[in-house]
């Protein structure tokens, strides 16, 4: 069973914002058992800003092609880590982006 726990991810602007994360199997917190508080090593805006440019690149790809589409819907879950910010979450033993791609046939005439 994974175990989680609290971590801090600070703000540019100042404050914080607080997420619970998984912790690894086999990695033992150490200091007192009442720490549940980890720091996260990057801001959130700078980790939610990763996600944010990958979902720019994946749009690109699909507004480039021959016949683009009317509407593009990407959704997938994010993740937060407190060592490496925000990823894309997975399921199965890869990471899973959904993406619906619709055509609008124009009206004859």
């Amino acid at each position: 069973m994974t175990q989680q726990e609290i971590a801090r991810f600070p703000l540019t602007d100042g404050g914080s914002v607080l997420v619970e994360v998984d912790v690894p199997p086999g990695v033992a917190r150490a200091g007192r058992a009442g720490d549940v508080l980890r720091e996260a090593r990057t801001q959130f805006e700078k980790a939610i800003g990763d996600v944010r440019d990958a979902a720019a690149s994946a749009l690109a790809q699909f507004t480039a092609m021959a016949t683009a589409p009317d509407e593009i819907e990407l959704t997938f879950g994010v993740k937060f880590d407190a060592e490496v910010g925000a990823v894309i979450a997975r399921t199965g033993v890869g990471g899973q982006i959904e993406v619906k791609l619709r055509w609008n046939r124009a009206e004859p005439g």
